[in-house]
């Protein structure tokens, strides 16, 4: 990867690939997880690719990607611990390919640049009408992710586990603070967050590099920036104490049984590959113990599985159960973690997550966007590490270093979503 400091802030950083005939743009704003500025970060891409004094409508910017030979562009935000990430997404066919030899890639980053930094505005605020449009947008995901209960237990759980912390907040902003925002408000937070965020662009296929650094600078040179850093976050860490239970009723014909592990383990860690494979053992596959006993043998859930959050330290299971089945699903995950403790892995489910993971991280070669996000999260997680490294730091993992790292696994939080009235 070639890194070209553009500022202080702004990183452009150039993964060549010319196995596949599109080039792909990512854009990361790093912000803090904060409760005031989370909404903000929600609306606030919407609101940008929406209209730039280059392309001034939603018309505008399609005319402009068709031309382009139907290019794509996104905006959205992830949450990476306590940052907060402004992400836009890209993708065109690549230069080489163009009918008649035109700069495709920094023709893309100039909109991309102009949604950044020129964006439609008028008396000193956004276009008004644009922003409400986008609140009502911005409203209607977070009602779309409530309604996808399976989801929306899990992330509860995580919250739960992460109680206390800013983790808890979540990444598509509070409904109500959202409907309270107005086009000058959101203007003048965009204002300030622009030039004191640290922002790494990402290009990954194959183009001119100088062309698209000038593309860049077309757009930052001139303009004052304040120094920043990326937000740091660290794994939860707790006294083990009494087990924090968390129960909510809604109108679902299906429970949802969610449970908070605290793994004692980050990122930078030299057992973190081997905590990958143990979640991988426990429940992140038809391999795993999770999938073959709570759901295929025991009949207990519909959906069994495990999440590594590497960036807090947590493991949650998700499971979809009958409301009568809670306690004996609840146990059951709790037997099959003690399995991994006790070092009771079969050769099938330890060898099936070795390739399932080493298969997962080869995949990312031929995957832009996944190497983007790769190095994001990678530098968020402070460590540095090639996919080549990651697969060679798997395939050196034991069945003796999963038992060990299972057993620095801590039970924290029990979430179960049930039905209204139900027994």
């Amino acid at each position: 990867m070639d890194i070209i400091k553009i500022n202080d802030n702004i990183s452009l950083r150039y993964i060549r690939m010319d196995k596949l005939k599109t080039t792909s743009i990512a854009v990361f704003i790093h912000r803090p997880l904060k409760k005031d500025e989370a909404s903000y970060n929600a609306l606030l891409p919407l609101v940008l690719k929406s209209g730039t004094e280059l392309c001034p409508d939603r018309a505008a910017v399609a005319r402009y990607l068709d031309n382009l030979y139907g290019a794509t562009m996104g905006a959205t935000t992830i949450k990476c611990g306590e940052d907060h990430v402004i992400y836009f997404d890209a993708e065109t066919i690549s230069d080489r390919y163009a009918p008649e030899g035109e700069p495709l890639t920094a023709d893309l980053l100039k909109l991309l640049m102009s949604a950044l930094f020129a964006p439609k505005t008028e008396n000193g605020a956004f276009d008004e009408k644009t922003v409400e449009l986008e609140k009502k947008n911005a409203i209607d995901k977070i009602a779309a992710f409530m309604n996808d209960k399976r989801q929306y237990a899990a992330d509860r759980c995580r919250q739960e586990t992460a109680r206390g912390t800013d983790f808890a907040i979540s990444r598509l902003g509070d409904a109500d603070i959202i409907k309270n925002i107005t086009s000058r408000s959101l203007y003048d937070y965009y204002r300030r967050i622009m030039t004191s965020s640290v922002i790494d662009i990402y290009i990954c296929g194959d183009t001119d590099i100088k062309a698209a650094e000038a593309a860049v600078k077309e757009y930052t040179d001139g303009l004052s920036f304040t120094a920043a850093d990326i937000p740091k976050t660290e794994i939860i860490t707790r006294k083990y104490g009494e087990l924090h239970e968390v129960t909510e009723e809604m109108d679902v014909a299906q429970g949802k049984l969610a449970i908070g592990f605290i793994t004692n383990v980050k990122p930078t860690d030299a057992d973190y590959p081997a905590l990958i494979v143990m979640n991988s053992v426990f429940g992140a596959g038809a391999h795993s113990k999770l999938f073959n006993n709570v759901r295929e043998k025991l009949s207990l859930a519909y959906y069994a599985g495990s999440q590594l959050e590497r960036y807090k330290g947590m493991i949650i299971v998700n499971a979809g159960i009958e409301f009568k089945n809670f306690q004996k699903a609840y146990d059951e995950t709790l037997v099959q973690l003690e399995e991994i403790k006790k070092g009771n892995i079969s050769e099938h489910e330890f060898t099936s997550s070795i390739v399932a993971i080493v298969n997962n991280y080869r995949s990312f070669l031929d995957d832009q966007r996944a190497l983007a996000t790769t190095s994001l999260m990678n530098r968020v997680a402070g460590r540095d590490k090639t996919i080549d490294e990651m697969i060679e730091s798997i395939e050196k993992v034991t069945p003796e270093d999963v038992t060990a790292v299972a057993n620095k696994l801590q039970l924290d939080t029990s979430y179960f979503l049930t039905g209204k009235g139900a027994e």
